[in-house]
């Protein structure tokens, strides 16, 4: 497991390269630069000089070592300083990746939106799992019942429906007919833990995008594990275990799980990284500014540090989660081995 483990994590270092290469140079061509933002009465050579002072007018791979040196070394060493308090090299003058629109630090700024990100995507994400398995587990161990049929139903509609669909149908109806819910997102306000009226408030802006998320998440979910757990029903082993005098719970839980599991582990580990990159549309609506809400802002602005930099992230949290799902393989299969 071991070498399997550090055989991956080599691989995922020049996939993670090459995947750099490709994102700097689609976003490098793309037209725009700092000093189109500025004033038109500025002098062409004052501007030039700005270009070059910023290294626009180097070659390409030059760029993209600067980029590369910045993304794979300045940026951890200052996530770690500001961690553990440390200060290594010279932490005082190293150079970040500056956001073109902010001008300030664009990690800095991908961790100020991180919370938001985290309370309503991920909540959604953790409840959409948590319902969709028990949900594919029952329906296909009781299909063609009532429960599969209203769950089949309701996947089909929550995975068929546009989240901005679901989305403001629920502002209409909880925000504006009925005035229980807000209709939008308050991210400045700070949840006081020790005060419940703090607390309510932040429970109530959540419910309605958490909500419309989980059943986006679950739909598709829950369907792939009743089509995973059809397909291990009816094989032999199944038969073999129930001929033993095993149980069906313990024939569900033990010997169908383990083997259903192995594709869903794969959608669920490839899907976290979907936490993170926001949903987009939900967060648009909801006025939710996530990580989604800044790619957005970034891409409208001509932002390409930022652009490059959240979806450098995005790729390297798919990368990690692939290794996560490899790993977890094992654990769920002994037949699955590492060499």
């Amino acid at each position: 497991m071991g070498t399997y483990v550090l055989r991956r994590t080599l691989f995922a270092i020049p996939t993670l390269v090459i995947i750099s290469l490709i994102i700097f140079a689609i976003l490098d061509l793309a037209p725009g630069d700092p000093t189109s933002q500025l004033p038109l009465t500025l002098p062409d050579e004052v501007k030039e000089a700005i270009r070059e002072s910023l290294g626009f007018n180097d070659p390409f791979l030059v760029k993209w070592v600067k980029w590369m040196q910045l993304m794979f070394i300045n940026e951890p060493l200052n996530l770690i300083d500001s961690i553990f308090g440390t200060c290594i090299g010279d932490c005082e003058n190293r150079a970040r990746i500056i956001s073109w629109s902010s001008r300030a630090p664009a990690v800095d700024i991908i961790y100020q939106r991180l919370p938001q990100t985290l309370w309503v995507l991920g909540l959604a994400f953790v409840f959409g799992t948590l319902i969709a398995i028990p949900v594919g587990v029952i329906s296909a161990y009781k299909q063609y019942s009532a429960f599969d049929n209203i769950g089949t139903f309701v996947t089909m509609v929550g995975y068929s429906v546009p989240t901005f669909f679901t989305g403001l149908l629920a502002i209409v109806i909880f925000s504006v007919w009925l005035g229980w819910f807000p209709s939008f997102y308050d991210t400045t306000h700070v949840v006081d833990w020790t005060s419940w009226d703090s607390i309510w408030i932040q429970i109530e802006q959540m419910i309605m995008p958490v909500s419309v998320l989980t059943l986006f998440n679950a739909a598709a979910l829950s369907r792939f594990t009743r089509a995973s757990v059809l397909d291990n029903l009816h094989e032999d082993y199944v038969r073999t275990a129930r001929s033993k005098g095993l149980g069906e719970r313990k024939v569900v839980m033990t010997h169908v799980m383990r083997n259903s599991m192995i594709p869903v582990i794969t959608l669920i580990a490839l899907s976290i990284p979907g936490i993170f990159a926001g949903a987009i549309i939900t967060e648009q609506i909801f006025r939710i500014n996530g990580l989604g809400a800044l790619l957005i802002t970034a891409i409208g602005q001509g932002d390409v540090p930022m652009v490059q930099t959240l979806t450098f992230m995005f790729a390297f949290l798919i990368v990690v989660f692939n290794l996560v799902a490899d790993i977890t393989y094992g654990l769920l299969d002994p037949r699955i081995r590492y060499d």
